[in-house]
């Protein structure tokens, strides 16, 4: 099990920035200055298990205005996988550990749900699923799942629920499988549903 996550931070690495810990809010002033020096070709998502859905929003506002790439290594939950989808291309990191990235969701999605959820300009309004009520424009407010319905009106944004897409490494390069994750098995992610014919190439959330 993982280590619980710390506040985001930045790290330089030549043309990459490497963002782990928390999706706060606490370095969204020096991220967006990062990105807004031209200098950054990628930014690296690494063992990031979570944060807000407004941090989230910026970091990704920041990332599609820049145009950068983006990139796991390790594993990157909720708010960061949202930010993650805002890259001009978004991949898996190269190595041997296993990358994992779980997109939030409030409900199961279906097959056909699946196939468009998060492709194109259109993804990045699956936000709205997750901002507090009065945080809402009207025209993206969406009925509370029901199943959310303790989590209250005011953020409905589970860390470790939602669609877990996973690569991990082989003898003959990597393996990769995608679950629907409750939340109730926590970091547990043997316990989350497989889901079949969910390619994360087909789907959009991983670029060739």
């Amino acid at each position: 099990m993982p280590p619980a996550s710390s506040a985001a931070e930045l790290e330089l690495q030549g043309s990459r920035l490497v963002v782990s810990g928390m999706l706060d809010g606490t370095m969204i002033k020096e991220f967006t200055e990062q990105l807004g020096s031209g200098t950054i070709s990628t930014v690296v998502f690494e063992d990031s298990f979570g944060g807000t859905a407004e941090a989230a929003g910026a970091f990704a506002d920041a990332i599609r205005a820049s145009g950068v790439q983006t990139e796991v290594r390790g594993q990157c939950m909720a708010a960061c996988a949202y930010a993650f989808l805002a890259g001009r291309t978004h991949r898996f990191g190269y190595g041997l550990q296993v990358n994992g990235v779980l997109l939030p969701v409030a409900q199961r999605p279906t097959a056909a749900e699946l196939a468009v959820r998060w492709r194109g300009d259109d993804a990045h309004k699956t936000l709205s699923d997750f901002m507090p009520t009065s945080a809402k424009p009207v025209e993206a407010s969406v009925p509370p799942a029901k199943d959310n319905a303790r989590d209250g009106a005011r953020d409905n944004w589970q860390p470790d629920h939602g669609v877990l897409f996973t690569a991990s490494p082989t003898l003959f390069g990597r393996v990769y499988n995608t679950y629907y994750c409750d939340g109730t098995q926590g970091r547990d992610f043997s316990k989350c549903e497989r889901l079949a014919d969910a390619d994360p190439y087909k789907l959009g959330v991983l670029t060739p």
